[in-house]
């Protein structure tokens, strides 16, 4: 049984009104996951770049390119990274608490996006061997970003806005993608104003100016800016009240920090061996039989539909260009010079964030409390499948000129139910179904399973979109592939799995994360008519 002074806390988060401080965390938090996302996709963006400064062969008839393997490395070396962090980062955020560690995320971040662009060597392989052993570390610090601020802010929130918080922090990733793509617009636009050069298929050598390599270093670097922004205010945050009350059995300090940044006013009673008291049906360990019983399909749950989410939504959104290019959107290379391609790579990006991927976050926002997140996940895998379909079965009809603007049209359909979907939601989720002592750890390893479905996206589809005729895949080096209709197919399949599985996960809105957890169940009989609203 938790403590009254416990219980009075609880009920007193649950039922506070939206205040200051839920925005002003909604911004600390979500500072971070603009930093995750730029970091993440601008590198998708500046691939091709790398390829014709360190790759060019000299008198081939196209610009250079990444090998396979540098282009999987770079491309996805960060999602290890990410992985890893996820699950180190919120195994330590139990341990030690959310606040104590949420500031190395960032430090993590910042230090690696430098790193990341200032990647030394006197040879391609040493260029690359650098920058992937960055963004390795830089990935570490945002995979710890995911259950960190997950936590943080469903653990601040009341049960009647919870969900619209903790979708504005992972919301920001869409103004992140936005961000890449205009720094990427301008510092290649002011690079090709600065330094004229001709189209590949004019001078090959010519087209790609020696100071296009300050250029992609430029774009990377800036991502530790937003990271610097935030990080003092990372520092001052106290503890969540939930975890001093809850896990570290401190109600009084809980209730201290709940009336200096919420304004908040709860009696913290100092009951002599009370707050240390807790049901013995739930002082079980995460890899207990018991946690297993209550735990075990919802955690199975939020794992798989992550996993099967992003195998989908990495697919899309790190080989974008690629797909533009199949379709024919974007010009062929050679007609084209390295900072004229970058240019218009951002733009095509650009676009499909600000038309799909960021109204879909928003659209999460202010319907999730409404309409609840079991809802807006099986809507978002179904029109997810619907849209890969339609633009995977006529595949032909898309590539045809004419047809261009329809397949962007639904490729930025996908990206809208992708976020009006399962990619916000498998985010929610896990942040309040699982007690708080293991509410970071369970957290982690879902978003870890993602990201070992991102990594299967990020590797397997570069291959596999290659064509199933080896002698015209896209680039030299690549073996013959399922080609880019199968592949959308599968990508298809995998949304339709995700949308089976999301019936394992319970539907969160409107309770309390005790009620949900079951962590607190004598909530109701301890105050049967609830408090008043603060």
């Amino acid at each position: 049984m938790a403590a009254k002074g416990q219980v009075d806390l609880l009920l007193r988060l649950d039922h506070a009104k939206t205040q200051l401080y839920h925005v002003k965390a909604v911004i600390i938090s979500g500072m971070g996951f603009f930093t995750d996302a730029y970091d993440l996709f601008c590198i998708s963006l500046v691939t091709k770049l790398l390829g014709r400064i360190y790759y060019q062969v000299e008198g081939s008839p196209k610009p250079g390119i990444l090998p396979p393997n540098v282009a999987a490395a770079v491309n996805g070396v960060a999602l290890c990274g990410t992985l890893a962090g996820q699950l180190f980062f919120g195994w330590l955020g139990d341990k030690l608490g959310r606040k104590r560690v949420f500031g190395i995320t960032l430090l993590l971040m910042m230090i690696s996006s430098i790193g990341s662009g200032l990647s030394f060597g006197s040879s391609p392989k040493t260029v690359m061997a650098t920058l992937c052993f960055f963004r390795f570390w830089l990935g570490f610090g945002i995979g710890g970003d995911y259950p960190l601020s997950a936590t943080i802010m469903a653990e601040y929130s009341n049960k009647k806005t919870r969900g619209a918080f903790i979708a504005a922090v992972f919301a920001m990733q869409g103004f992140g993608i936005l961000a890449g793509g205009v720094v990427a617009m301008a510092v290649s636009a002011t690079f090709g104003a600065v330094y004229k050069a001709p189209a590949y298929s004019v001078d090959p050598v010519g087209s790609t100016v020696p100071q296009a390599d300050y250029v992609w270093r430029i774009i990377l670097m800036l991502g530790a800016l937003p990271a610097a922004l935030t990080y003092y205010w990372r520092m001052k945050m106290p503890e969540t009240p939930r975890y001093t009350a809850l896990v570290a059995k401190n109600a009084e300090k809980a209730s201290r920090d709940m009336s200096k940044v919420m304004g908040i006013e709860v009696q913290a009673q100092k009951e002599v061996g009370e707050e240390k008291v807790i049901n013995k049906s739930n002082s079980f360990g995460l890899l207990s039989e018991e946690f297993l019983r209550r735990h075990g399909l919802h955690l199975l749950g939020t794992a798989s539909t992550w996993f099967l989410l992003d195998i989908a939504y990495y697919s899309q959104n790190l080989f974008q260009k690629d797909i533009f290019s199949a379709v024919g959107w974007l010009p062929k290379a050679t007609t084209m010079n390295a900072m004229e391609e970058l240019f218009k790579i951002a733009r095509a990006q650009f676009l499909i964030a600000l038309c799909g991927t960021v109204p879909g976050y928003w659209f999460t926002v202010f319907l999730i409390d409404h309409i609840g997140r079991f809802t807006i996940q099986l809507i978002g895998f179904f029109f997810m499948t619907v849209f890969m379909f339609v633009l995977a079965i006529p595949y032909h009809h898309w590539t045809l000129k004419e047809n261009n603007i329809g397949f962007v049209v639904i490729y930025g359909l996908t990206f809208f139910f992708a976020n009006f979907g399962p990619n916000s939601t498998t985010f929610i989720v896990p942040a309040e179904i699982f007690p708080a002592r293991f509410r970071s750890t369970c957290h982690g390893i879902s978003a870890a399973a993602g990201k070992a479905g991102a990594i299967i996206g990020a590797f397997g589809f570069l291959y596999a979109a290659q064509n199933q005729d080896k002698s015209k895949v896209d680039h030299p080096g690549y073996p013959a592939g399922i080609g880019m209709k199968n592949s959308l197919m599968v990508l298809g399949m995998m949304n339709v799995l995700g949308f089976l599985l999301t019936f394992l996960v319970p539907e969160p809105k409107g309770r309390s994360l005790e009620e949900i957890s079951g962590e607190n169940e004598e909530v109701d009989q301890a105050h049967p008519t609830g408090v008043e609203t603060v």
